[in-house]
């Protein structure tokens, strides 16, 4: 990815310039009224919420590339899908990984190679422009590992270019570096599948080539960035001559046994994990090991796949995850942020779903933690596998919110997930998402790995959530949050703001960090909450909202900058919230999102405020725009009434 200068960042929107007349209480009001009257439309009869998770086209492409390989392709589908790629094209021909990002040479390659794939011509306008780009970026031979694993399928790239990734590494024991315990679940899964697809070299060739796409120039080789990294290019070289001629008899033993830990990770719903790659990963290993079809596993992952499409009029695209736990117990807090009586039969009937959902067998996460019981729960609809630390403390903060007819049931299955969750705590005091002590940072060097974060570590933002949990449950000067909160004020940066693992970027880890830790005691003049508050006051755009670019994650320039969104606007105004900051720049924050709410109650954001992985991976939550900007009107509206 093309690292910004500071030059290119836009001018944020200036309808206004936020010094007019202030947001009466009237307008917030009004304000939060609509915005929570379109939320509650919103509720599935079930009692989940769930908006789109957008993201970018290497799903559609990927997903028309995993048909044709499996034979299972239909022309329908492809050319709905060909149509949502092309409506994704910019005017220069090329496409990127979020809103208004710049352009992508992978992303590029693998939605020509689709288009090529529905029939597109390469003489086709569009199609000339997105080859020009390519071939001036220097052609297929610079695109990431993944993109050449998806053409190398199809004699598009040659395997032996591809780094190797033996099957054997199942049998690394679990204290050894690199093994598969050592990477984050979501690439655990994905590389494990790999092994499969890597050792077998399947090619099932197309009916047309992407010569087109090469420049004749061999790409240099990536220079190792430490000495780790260039004894992992050794171990690689001494792999692919391994595989070149493996021990049958272990080789055989160990795609066995990946197949098997593959079948035992299926999700009910037919998903890996209940996100792409390892979905798609996995039914392709299967496929190579025999598995026809009709074979059931095969049958629930390619069926499970269809619940993930998104279909309309002539366009169809693939979300490459769900996320209604996770929407749900936002939407519970940011209603009842908003004034809904606890006992609200949409919030009564959220907490049963959510109750239904927990987690309640053990996952890869028990390898860690082999005494601890299970609780908690997970993103998706389905992903018994992995339940995650930041779903489980947002979904005890809103379960304690609702005045449930059966409040044992609820206190049971709080008291299990208070259990999890200070058993999945680091050694380092903070919380991962997913793991505890996933931190061997040797994986990020491992040649395969150039398709974003590879591992768990703790972060600010889950650690402030869980945090805030430990505070609202009576337990903030617990040694565990004492020690986490010790944990995440030390993360905090120079400039007073926080690292965002999960959202974009700095202001999302600000307005998670502030509310956490004075929840948690520290008193609001602090010099810490000092720092955090000048910090997004200093940042504030123009119009008076908030907004930060996901490039800031790869260029410092960009930090804090950005056009005006309105999750960001709500993540900075809960931060100054949580600081007792009722400034100038507050109340022009509400009176951005006062401005700019649409007549239905909720907001335009086209732009990616949530992060799959820092610098490669972004996502737009269609939720965020009004679960948010929800709850930072409600909780400024309750402060301003209650000082009448």
């Amino acid at each position: 990815m093309r690292v910004a200068s500071t030059a290119d960042i836009p001018t944020p929107d200036t309808r206004s310039d936020g010094s007019g007349a202030r947001a009466s209480a009237s307008d917030v009001r009004i304000a939060l009224q609509r915005a929570r009257d379109h939320l509650l439309s919103l509720q599935s009869v079930e009692g989940w919420w769930k908006g789109e998770l957008e993201t970018n086209v290497t799903m559609d492409a990927e997903d028309l590339l995993l048909r044709e390989f499996l034979g299972v392709s239909d022309p329908s589908a492809v050319e709905r899908a060909a149509n949502w790629i092309r409506s994704r094209q910019r005017g220069d021909g090329t496409w990127a990984n979020f809103y208004g990002g710049p352009a992508d040479l992978s992303t590029t390659i693998e939605a020509y190679a689709a288009l090529r794939l529905a029939g597109d011509s390469i003489d086709d306008p569009h199609m000339r422009a997105a080859r020009d780009y390519v071939v001036q970026a220097g052609g297929i031979a610079r695109a990431r590992v993944f993109t050449h694993i998806w053409l190398a399928l199809f004699g598009l790239w040659p395997w032996d270019e591809v780094p190797a990734l033996p099957p054997e590494l199942i049998f690394l024991p679990r204290w050894f570096p690199l093994n598969a315990y050592d990477f984050a679940c979501w690439a655990r899964q994905t590389v494990v599948a790999l092994t499969v697809v890597r050792s077998a070299r399947p090619t099932r060739p197309l009916p047309f080539r992407l010569d087109e796409l090469h420049t004749g120039r061999v790409a240099p080789a990536p220079r190792p960035r430490t000495l780790a990294g260039w004894a992992l290019g050794r171990v690689d070289i001494a792999l692919r001559a391994y595989e070149r001629r493996p021990l049958r008899w272990l080789r055989r033993r160990a795609v066995r046994r990946v197949e098997r830990w593959i079948l035992d990770r299926q999700e009910a719903d037919g998903s890996w994990g209940g996100i792409q790659p390892p979905w798609v990963y996995s039914l392709i290993a299967l496929s190579l090991r025999g598995y026809p079809l009709e074979h059931p596993a095969m049958q629930r992952g390619l069926s499970g796949i269809e619940h993930f499409l998104i279909v309309e009029e002539d366009v169809r695209r693939l979300e490459a995850c769900q996320s209604p736990v996770w929407d749900t117990a936002v939407a519970v807090l940011a209603l009842t942020d908003a004034g809904l009586a606890t006992d609200h039969e949409a919030l009564v009937r959220a907490a049963d779903w959510l109750l239904e959902q927990e987690v309640a067998v053990r996952g890869d996460w028990s390898v860690r933690r082999p005494g601890l019981r299970p609780g908690g729960w997970a993103f998706e609809f389905e992903n018994d596998n992995y339940p995650d630390v930041d779903d489980t403390a947002e979904v005890v903060m809103a379960l304690r919110r609702v005045r449930h007819p059966e409040p044992d049931r609820v206190e049971a299955a709080i008291r299990r997930a208070l259990e999890w969750t200070l058993g999945m705590r680091s050694s380092n005091g903070g919380w991962g998402a997913f793991d505890a002590d996933n931190m061997r940072e040797l994986c990020r060097a491992f040649p395969f790995c150039d398709f974003g974060e590879v591992i768990d570590e703790p972060s600010a933002d889950v650690t402030a959530h869980v945090l805030e949990m430990l505070a609202a449950e009576g337990m903030a000067h617990s040694p565990a949050a004492r020690r986490g909160a010790s944990w995440l004020e030390a993360e905090q940066e120079g400039r007073g703001s926080w690292f965002g693992r999960w959202g974009v970027n700095h202001v999302y880890g600000t307005g998670a960090a502030l509310p956490a830790l004075v929840a948690c005691g520290m008193q609001t003049d602090a010099e810490r909450v000092r720092r955090a508050v000048e910090w997004l006051e200093r940042i504030q755009n123009p119009d008076g909202g908030w907004g930060e670019d996901p490039r800031s994650y790869d260029d410092p320039a960009w930090i804090g900058r950005g056009a005006s969104t309105a999750s960001q606007t709500a993540w900075a105004l809960l931060a100054l919230h949580a600081a007792g900051a009722r400034t100038e720049a507050v109340e022009r924050g509400l009176r951005w999102l006062v401005e700019h709410q649409r007549e239905d109650g909720t907001w335009d954001e086209p732009q990616y405020t949530g992060t799959g992985f820092p610098g490669d991976y972004y996502i737009n939550y269609h939720l965020y725009r009004l679960s948010f900007p929800l709850m930072a009107l409600g909780r400024w509206l309750r402060m301003e009434e209650g000082r009448r």
